[in-house]
């Protein structure tokens, strides 16, 4: 059995593994992205956090993950067995959450699905088969060096992460499926710089940098090593900390319909992106989703200033204009409006 590396073992990137977490506890976020250096620890966590999860229950057999429980998400092959008539059962079988990368050179018909000619040669059949898309359903798309990816595979991601649905039309074929996913990506912001639909979509946004103090790097050198020499010891060390984590999530999972919004904390996320002069309403409705999230992660009822405070700088960096007058890095100018509006305590 191979182990991923513990999601609590990871050193530090304390933002990184915030925005993370509160993906994991609420996915309609929006997503993560992150922008940093090499080794740093990046497609990583995002492996830990998917082994970290609770098992997700599917429909067995479906390609698509489809969840009994929620019939208004089912595939047509799971959704009716009649018209207009539901079937009564639907076996299921538990499996892990899937991490699915999505490579640079991947074609088109990979990631969306196709005809499968194999068994249109051998059988005269029209079959679907599907992508990497439908296999991410439910769990995480991950793209490394996201920044370089062709625009035309970009131009497809938008539009199904606007939906939650696949449309395939070619080849004589016509299928759609659902196609929810968080979608996580990281890269070098000094290989190129991502197209600002793309960026849009993201719904938080993380740096990280690597380690300049010695102890720290010390320590994820020493953690790492110990790793790689004993995976399975080193996850038995770590156990009890990724017990106690998974229960947070799956208990913030719950509670996240009930935490409270407040009038005051709604004005001041408002207010927080008009002083930064934020495009559209996107980046409002993602802070006060990501603060709901995190309150929820913290076993907390309502989404209070210290929630607010920790999720304005990933949720918001990524939707500044540029400013010729301020050439402030764009974290920086969210921490000024922050500590304006919230006090300098903050």
């Amino acid at each position: 059995m191979r182990h991923a590396y513990p999601f609590s073992a990871i050193v530090g990137q304390d933002e990184m593994r915030r925005a993370l977490l509160i993906a994991a506890v609420d996915p309609g976020v929006g997503g993560v992205l992150v922008f940093g250096d090499r080794g740093t620890g990046k497609s990583t966590a995002v492996r830990a956090l998917a082994a970290l999860l609770p098992g997700m229950e599917v429909v067995d057999g479906c390609a698509y993950h489809c969840a009994p429980s929620a019939p208004a998400g089912l595939c047509a092959r799971c959704s009716v067995s009649e018209p207009g008539r539901r079937k009564a059962r639907l076996p299921a079988r538990v499996v892990p959450v899937p991490v699915v990368d999505l490579p640079l050179g991947v074609t088109e018909d990979r990631v969306l699905g196709a005809l499968d000619l194999e068994r249109a040669l051998a059988h005269g059949e029209k079959h679907f088969q599907p992508g990497l898309l439908a296999r991410a359903h439910r769990g995480f798309l991950y793209i490394d060096e996201v920044n370089l990816l062709e625009d035309h595979l970009v131009d497809l991601l938008i539009d199904v992460a606007a939906s939650g649905e696949n449309v395939v039309e070619r080849e004589g074929l016509s299928m759609r499926h659902p196609a929810r996913f968080v979608l996580v990506g990281s890269g070098n912001p000094e290989e190129g710089e991502l197209r600002p639909q793309l960026l849009d979509r993201f719904g938080l946004a993380v740096d990280v940098k690597t380690p300049t103090d010695l102890p720290t790097r010390m320590e994820v050198v020493r953690r790492r090593d110990a790793f790689e020499r004993d995976p399975e010891g080193f996850a038995a060390q770590w156990a009890e900390a990724e017990a106690a984590v998974r229960a947070r999530i799956v208990a913030g999972r719950k509670r996240l319909p009930k935490v409270a919004l407040s009038e005051a904390a709604l004005e001041r996320a408002s207010r927080l992106c008009l002083a930064l002069g934020t495009d559209g309403l996107r980046g409002e409705l993602t802070l006060v989703r990501a603060a709901r999230a995190l309150a929820a992660y913290e076993g907390r009822s309502s989404v209070g200033d210290a929630q607010l405070q920790a999720v304005a700088a990933p949720a918001l960096r990524h939707r500044l204009r540029r400013n010729p007058l301020d050439d402030s890095d764009a974290a920086v100018r969210v921490q000024r409006a922050v500590e304006e509006l919230f006090g300098a305590a903050a």
